[in-house]
């Protein structure tokens, strides 16, 4: 009896200072965090210009590499690197011994086939021995014309001498070719371009470069070549564009931006506060605002035009994006609109 009085003298105890420390809990002042602060901007789709720019290093129209099919001395070489140089100019003279020496097996065999067909006329040689000897002749003719070809040699194109390797005398030895010649009018530039655009694109449609040696200078090109298959690696299809370079102020190597208008598309354009990238990733995002919540959005980017940003994807027609106090803020978390 005595211990169920004393459990019940503990539990009102107990009690008592229950209500107390209740009563001081609720005559506390709880701390409420404040929510974020933000401002907005509303957003809207508006037809924007399709203006991409790419890079490429200027290419030569053609190159051809001079040299003779076989090791042989070099006799004279007529051009100096930066020459201009015509189709069917003599660039280089090889040594010509060689080739005096079959133009005689030659002659002489012209006239041994003469003396054949004179005699196959008048039945004094059968028809198999008449065409044993022609045949012997045209192997002499052609073998003739392959070492002439490779004694005096050419140029096959219009173009600018750009490589010089051997000096008169040298024995060609096959390591280089004795002379490169390019072409230069025109030249070419060749791009990547995204596959979204591959209907978008036409030959002959317009082209803008600027070649970075020359500053802002504009130069008008073309586009000669769109190839018809789709990379599935880069999902891209390669492009040539080709300048006609009259003045030759173009040269191979040079770096150059290409610029291509696609026509227009209706887009998304929000200014470029709202747009933040996510640390050590090129990802951007930016945060909409819908029911008194800020909501994170992946987006992915068109044109830079001034103060805004195209954007390809990732928020919606007429959405409200958050273009200050982005900084502590989570997806889906309340915010305070300020003013």
């Amino acid at each position: 009896m005595m211990k169920t009085k004393f459990q019940l003298a503990a539990l009102i105890v107990i009690s008592a200072l229950s209500a107390c420390s209740g009563g001081k809990t609720e005559n506390s002042t709880d701390k409420v965090e404040e929510k974020p602060k933000v401002k907005l901007a509303s957003v809207v789709e508006r037809p924007v210009d399709q203006i991409r720019e790419y890079t490429a290093t200027v290419e030569a129209e053609a190159t051809n590499h001079i040299a003779p099919s076989s090791p042989v001395r070099i006799e004279t070489i007529y051009v100096e690197v930066g020459d201009r140089v015509r189709k069917g100019q003599k660039l280089v003279q090889m040594d010509a011994a060689n080739l005096r020496q079959l133009k005689l097996q030659l002659d002489n065999h012209y006239a041994e086939f003469n003396r054949v067909d004179e005699l196959y006329k008048i039945g004094g040689v059968s028809k198999s021995e008449w065409e044993a000897s022609k045949l012997t002749l045209d192997v002499r003719e052609t073998a003739f014309k392959n070492m002439l070809e490779n004694t005096a040699l050419l140029s096959p194109i219009d173009g600018v001498i750009t490589a010089r390797n051997y000096d008169n005398g040298d024995m060609y030895s096959g390591a280089a070719p004795a002379l490169t010649v390019e072409q230069i009018i025109p030249v070419k530039l060749m791009i990547n371009v995204s596959e979204s655009y591959f209907t978008r694109l036409k030959k002959g449609q317009p082209v803008k470069i600027k070649v970075d040696v020359y500053g802002e200078e504009a130069f008008e090109g073309t586009v000669n070549l769109v190839y018809p298959t789709i990379n599935p690696a880069t999902r891209t299809f390669p492009v040539e564009v080709r300048v006609g370079n009259k003045d030759m102020r173009v040269r191979p190597g040079m770096f150059a931006r290409v610029t291509l208008n696609f026509g227009t598309l209706n887009h998304v354009v929000v200014p470029d506060l709202s747009v933040e990238k996510q640390s050590g990733s090129g990802e951007r995002y930016v945060y909409i605002y819908k029911d008194g919540k800020a909501y994170r959005r992946v987006v992915e980017l068109g044109r830079r035009m001034g103060e805004e940003y195209e954007l390809i994807s990732g928020v919606d027609n007429n959405s409200q994006v958050v273009i200050a106090g982005q900084s502590r803020l989570l997806d889906g978390m309340e915010v305070e609109v300020e003013k």
